[in-house]
């Protein structure tokens, strides 16, 4: 059958980013689009693809079996509707949709249309999270009581221009092209999230955008946790556990894992493996389109990402304690 072939659908360093890692993944990036001429010529000499006048183009080539989005958040919805009807496969970079309706319309569009919906929440893919994940589920660390997760950067201090620096594309702050990832890494071990209350602002106010954004967690199954995001501090990447019988940390975004046994005050290093991620997550894409199987972070589980994003977002604006099933019943 040969390699999966894709077109790409946004063209900027993040979209260059997947195509690369696409390559990598045994995948072909055969089409490409964006809005201006000169992008699409750059991208497709690096990347050695045809460019295309318009999307409807691309979606009507039959040599396309897929696209990798990796557009304004604000376009996603519709971008996945569109490809679905299309009959194309879909590869979208996280945050799904900035709304739990728009991502209910978009998964619908991609069942009814029966073909692969994948969302690029690939942190979770860390081996330090799967431990993690492995360490709560086996019992560990006793009764989970308490999570926190974090990351954060200095880049806002020197903030791009485009659309990433627009708040109708990133509300909250660093909470929706950052925080986002731990979102899911929270729901992947701890499960569903029940109620949010969130802050949000600018403090150095050196773009549009938040600088900090904090929030406190309750989850059905008990445990409490803090999410936390900055785009001016030291790089922070860390998501943590405590349980009743000890605790266990990925440091430096999956560089390093660490637990700490009760009745002590150290915590003790381990080796761990690391990944490419974003490489392992477009070669499953692949395997789940030419072997019929299901994502893991297909649009169910990134909307519960979602969820928590809109009720943080919510949360902040309101200043109230947001009620996620709430906000989870949208339409």
């Amino acid at each position: 059958m040969g390699p999966l072939r894709v077109g790409s659908v946004g063209l900027g360093w993040w979209g260059g980013n997947l195509a690369e890692k696409a390559r990598l993944a045994g995948i072909q990036v055969v089409s490409c689009f964006a809005r201006t001429t000169e992008s699409r010529d750059e991208f497709a000499e690096r990347h050695d693809c045809r460019p295309v006048d318009s999307l409807e183009q691309m979606l009507s080539d039959p040599d396309v079996e897929a696209v990798l989005i990796a557009t304004p958040h604000s376009t996603h919805a519709e971008l996945v509707a569109e490809a679905a009807a299309a009959g194309k496969h879909i590869f979208v970079d996280k945050p799904f949709t900035l709304t739990v309706a728009e991502g209910k319309r978009a998964i619908a569009a991609a069942e009814s249309a029966g073909v692969v919906l994948q969302v690029g929440h690939n942190r979770r893919r860390q081996p330090a999270n799967r431990r993690l994940k492995s360490m709560v589920g086996n019992g560990d660390l006793g009764v989970v009581h308490y999570a926190e997760a974090n990351l954060s950067y200095p880049k806002g201090l020197n903030p791009r221009s485009g659309w990433r620096g627009e708040p109708e594309e990133s509300p909250a702050g660093g909470m929706t092209g950052l925080g986002v990832h731990m979102a899911d890494n929270l729901n992947y071990l701890l499960g569903r999230a029940a109620r949010v209350a969130a802050f949000s602002k600018r403090i150095v106010g050196v773009s549009k955008l938040d600088d900090a954004t904090t929030a406190t967690i309750e989850f059905h199954d008990g445990p409490l946790a803090f999410l936390g995001t900055s785009m001016v501090i030291p790089d922070i990447a860390v998501t943590a556990v405590w349980g009743t019988e000890g605790a266990a940390k990925n440091d430096n975004d999956g560089e390093r894992f660490l637990t700490q046994e009760v009745g002590s005050k150290h915590w003790v290093e381990h080796d761990i493996e690391t990944i490419d991620t974003v490489r392992d997550e477009l070669e499953e894409f692949a395997d789940n389109i030419r072997n019929g199987k299901t994502p893991e972070t297909g649009g169910p589980e990134a909307l519960e990402a979602t969820v928590l994003l809109e009720g943080i977002v919510e949360s902040a604006l309101q200043a109230r304690v947001v009620d996620l099933d709430e906000v989870r019943a949208r339409s």
